[in-house]
Formats: C-alpha cells, structure tokens, sequence
C-alpha cells in the first residue's frame, strides 16, 4: 500500500520476500527478539548500515541487574528518582524483576561480566562471582561490565548468536522506507537496498528496533545514520508517539573540534572516583547525581568560565584500575593526545539517548496491530523523562523478549 492507501503493483519492487517475522536493527533489542522467537518462524533482520554500526555495540558503562531481593526499593527509587517520577511504573518493575534472568541468558550465549578474582563455582547466588560497578544516580553497586565495552561484549555475542540461527536471515545496508498496512494491520515493511532496489518484505509481525535520533544533531555519541526513521513512518501512519521531547544529554564526552560522533567517557568513571573541574581545577558539582543535573551544572560552569568544555580528573582512580577497568577509554583518550593516568581530559555534554519515542504497552505492542517496537525506538515508560544509567541494555533486552513471547503465544492461541 502507498502513502494515500492505494494499492501497489508488485513491479514496483526488485523483490517480494515473504517471512514470519520482520525485524528492523541488529542492535541489543533485534537480536534478543530474533533469539527469543521460535526457531520454527522465518525471520528477516534488516540493518540500515553494517550489523555492527549499532549504538548498542558503543555502550560502555554496564547493564544493571537486581543484585538480591533488598536491593529491589532502591534500585526501584533509583530508576524513579533519575526519571523525574514521570515513569511507567509497571515497566519499572518488569524490568527490575526481569533482570537477572536476562542475565542468565546472556551469560549462557558467553558473555563474559567482570569476575572476583576468589569466584567459585558453588556460589550460591551466581551473581557472587561478579564484579559490580556504579554509575551517577544509583545508591550502591549493581551494574555488571566488560571493560569499559560492555555494549560490545554484549551485543557482540548476541549477533555472532543470531548468525548461527538457520531460520535467520540478516540483510545488511537494508533501510526501512515505509511499513505495509493491510486491513489496518502492519503486514511487513518497505526498504530499500545499497543498490537502491526497492524490497517489499511481507510478514504478519514487524518488529521495529532502529534505535534513536542522534544522527538529527551535530554533537551526539549517536551513528549518524540513526536518525529516527521508525518515528517518521509512525507518524505517518498514525500510530501512537509519546514524549518526543524527552532527550538525555550525556554530562561527559570527550571534547573535540572534529566533525562527528562525539566520544562518550562512561560514567561509571565518575562512579569510581573521577572528578568534574572547572578551569582553575577546583570541584563544582557531585558528579553521581541524575544526568541531566550533572550536564546543567556543566553548562553553567562552562557559561561562568567563558569556555567551551570543563576538565575531568581520574587522579583518584588508581592505575591498574585505569588500565583493566578502562582501557578503551585510556587508549583513545592517548590517541587525542592525554594520559588520563597522568592529566586532566576536556569533556562536554553531547545528545545521547532519547528516551521517548513509539508508544509501546507492557509487551511491546504498539497502537497499531500486528507491529511491535523495542529499545530506543521505543517508549515503555521504562525511564521517564531522564534514563538511570546502564538501563538502556536491561530494558531493551527485556521488552524484546516480552514482544518475541507475544507474537509466539498469538501463535499458539
């Protein structure tokens, strides 16, 4: 069906590719969808760029997980208080209570968390033997990490899982153009390939999981081919948004002149000791509230001292942490030309994660039936009007896979 409704002749199109279920994005969101689906269905994973170039490969902090059930109120007040209470409450606790079996899962497909030296096997709780770090915002220690690359640790695994699947099929430098409406009902997606040849991939489900908009600003730690196409075609076909405004501006990127992606500095580095400067290297803020206070303290700094970026001191981090906790950061910082381990880094904030986007219910179902959405793309209500750091992976994760349960269990009815 065309924009006005009208019917399509088929030769508009290179290829007519039939599928159970069509997937949009290869981040953390469309691979746990595609591994939570039966392996009996067909499914088509399309990708606008290569499988990899997904800001779920980019994440550096963690994932967080409910450590025990004391750690529920808090971590439940934590996620609340960073989101202005504005979030969906029933969302905020699926999440929570779904965490540790996420993690479970992943560790299952061979994702390796950072473990205690002393860990053992006959744990009682397999979440003794980890590592646990802190970012801004959260009241104790309850995200697991890989470095300072977790997203790519994570996502990784999950794609080079999703590849060993038969009833898999990726196509890369595929771009969503439009979706299919039959009868009110989403019937697939309209893309197009690297060549330009329009393809129309039928499916009585469609997952949408393209991730954000930061390819829409100049300073992001966003690809820049995410540029909110999923948001777009719901509009135009009317399909439910909620809180388009709702933008989270990252406190600490790595400041640059160069065009382009803008390198994020995580925050669990501030979680383990790094400190804000102003231009005379004195503190000016708690560097572990919410996100968007510690960007506006930023901003007015940077407005008082007349500058385009403030400082941010690791000298209270040891070395060895430096190194094994952060050696990505460490190197890329020394390519830029500064030894975190030694100086002072300019930073300054930069659009990072947007946290409205398609309205989505409880299991991921948007207004529109038969069309599902997941992660960035969309709005469950997860993380209201300012995201608590290392949620974006848990909550992606965990409404995939509540949309991959519904779609099998329509089925089944």
């Amino acid at each position: 069906m065309d924009r006005d409704g009208m019917k399509m002749e088929e030769t508009e199109y290179a290829r007519d590719i039939r599928a159970d279920v069509v997937i949009v994005g290869t981040g953390a969101a469309g691979l746990f969808a595609a591994l939570s689906l039966p392996k009996d269905r067909r499914v088509v994973v399309i990708t606008k760029s290569d499988a990899e170039s997904g800001d779920s490969f980019l994440a550096q902090g963690g994932i967080c997980v409910l450590r025990d059930d004391a750690d529920y109120d808090s971590y439940f007040e934590d996620t609340m208080r960073a989101g202005h209470y504005e979030n969906r409450k029933e969302s905020v606790d699926i999440m929570i209570r779904s965490s540790r079996d996420i993690i479970k899962e992943l560790i299952g497909y061979g994702v390796e968390f950072a473990r205690k030296e002393t860990a053992g096997e006959d744990a009682e709780d397999f979440l003794q033997n980890y590592e646990f770090t802190r970012e801004g915002a959260h009241s104790r220690p309850r995200i697991l990490f890989h470095e300072d690359v977790t997203g790519k640790e994570i996502t990784g695994r999950l794609l080079a899982q999703v590849r060993l699947l038969e009833n898999v099929t990726i196509m890369e430098y595929t771009a969503m153009t439009d979706i299919i409406v039959e009868d009110e009902k989403c019937a697939g997606v309209i893309a197009e390939d690297a060549a330009g040849d329009r393809l129309m991939i039928r499916a009585p489900y469609t997952i949408l999981a393209s991730g954000g908009i930061g390819g829409l600003y100049e300073h992001s730690t966003n690809y820049p081919h995410l540029t909110g196409d999923a948001l777009r075609i719901a509009e135009k076909h009317g399909i439910r948004l909620e809180h388009l405004d709702y933008v989270q501006i990252h406190p600490t990127t790595l400041y640059s002149r160069k065009p382009g992606r803008r390198f994020l500095i995580s925050e669990s580095v501030r979680g383990e000791g790094a400190i804000l400067l102003d231009k005379n290297g004195n503190r000016f803020t708690d560097e572990l509230q919410p996100r968007d206070v510690v960007t506006q303290a930023i901003r007015e700094q940077m407005k008082k001292d007349g500058t385009d970026h403030v400082w941010l001191s690791m000298e209270r981090i040891d070395r060895d942490t430096i190194l094994h906790h952060f050696p990505n950061i460490y190197e890329h910082c020394l390519e830029e030309g500064y030894d975190v381990t030694k100086e002072w880094i300019p930073v300054v904030p930069a659009q990072h994660y947007f946290m409205g986007g398609i309205w989505v219910d409880s299991d991921s179902q948007t207004s529109m039936e038969r069309l599902f959405a997941a992660g960035e793309t969309s709005c469950n209500g997860v993380h209201g009007a300012n995201r608590l750091a290392s949620n974006s992976l848990l909550e992606s994760m965990v409404f995939a896979k509540r949309a991959a349960g519904k779609i099998a269990a329509e089925w089944d009815a």
